[in-house]
């Protein structure tokens, strides 16, 4: 898979800041004549860096067009860290550097006249838009569409009049849940797998992309198949601290696997005996 090892420059042309320490960052790359970054898939993720301070992986959330017809990167970003921090102090017309695309991404191919569940937890919901937005563009090619959103906080839940909008399209089911939701919330209050319970599934057509804490992923994946999905027709999107993005660093090693080469996505039988265990 071609990726850009170098860092290719680009301008931040807008920031949105979603929650306290949650923001979206839109990028034009300096020359959007090389196409590698522009080939980036739904569930791969590129290397954002500042100058400087270091870089970190993000995942693709969205690629859209600027007025004039340029194409823009969209990631959503945690200010959690020393990089993260610096990213969140970016504003329009400030550059960083990008890498990638890395790792692999859903595998929306064989998912093809199946229906589909997109379950996401907490900002696991970044990664997901790619996915979503990727099912309406190509709506025929596709049956039901489910989409599952878990917060832990009713306020933590971000592009709210965007899951209002893919609930208002046909054959498709939101439904969206906190573990602790304040008195306004409309939606279900709960954990996402009691969400899962209601949900009216054809087991034997549908496909399941999960991301999110592992925990919970693992905890949705046990409850679909409970429910008849089989597990092959499972993937999660895994995180871990990934400094490389090529595999020959090790941060990101994953029992015999490497989160940013052989992942992010994962089909669920292949890591099940390993997720939650202390120290992989």
């Amino acid at each position: 898979m071609r990726h850009q090892q170098l860092p290719a420059s680009a301008e931040v042309v807008r920031r949105v800041q979603e929650t306290a320490d949650i923001f979206t960052l839109q990028l034009r790359l300096d020359d959007p004549s090389d196409p590698s970054l522009l080939t980036i898939q739904p569930g791969q993720f590129n290397m954002l860096g500042v100058f400087g301070v270091g870089e970190v992986p993000v995942s693709f959330k969205a690629l859209t067009n600027d007025h004039d017809g340029t194409p823009l990167l969209e990631h959503t970003i945690r200010a959690v860290g020393r990089v993260t921090r610096a990213l969140s102090a970016l504003k329009p017309g400030d550059r960083i550097g990008v890498r990638g695309p890395f790792g692999h991404g859903w595998p929306l191919a064989e998912a093809q006249a199946k229906d589909v569940c997109v379950i996401t937890g907490g900002l696991g919901c970044a990664p997901a838009v790619s996915v979503v937005e990727h099912l309406f563009v190509n709506r025929s090619a596709f049956g039901r569409i489910h989409i599952i959103q878990g917060v832990r906080h009713s306020d933590d839940l971000i592009w709210r009049t965007q899951y209002e909008a893919w609930a208002r399209q046909p054959d498709t089911e939101v439904q969206l849940a906190a573990d602790s939701a304040a008195p306004d919330w409309p939606w279900f209050s709960g954990r996402v797998t009691e969400l899962i319970k209601r949900l009216s599934l054809q087991p034997e057509r549908t496909r399941v992309y999960c991301c999110g804490p592992e925990p919970m992923m693992r905890a949705s994946a046990e409850q679909l198949i409970t429910q008849g999905v089989n597990e092959d027709a499972i993937w999660l999107s895994l995180e871990r601290n990934m400094q490389c993005a090529t595999g020959h660093c090790g941060h990101c090693q994953f029992g015999a696997d490497f989160i940013c080469r052989d992942g992010p996505v994962f089909n669920y039988p292949h890591i099940r005996d390993r997720l939650g265990l202390k120290g992989v």
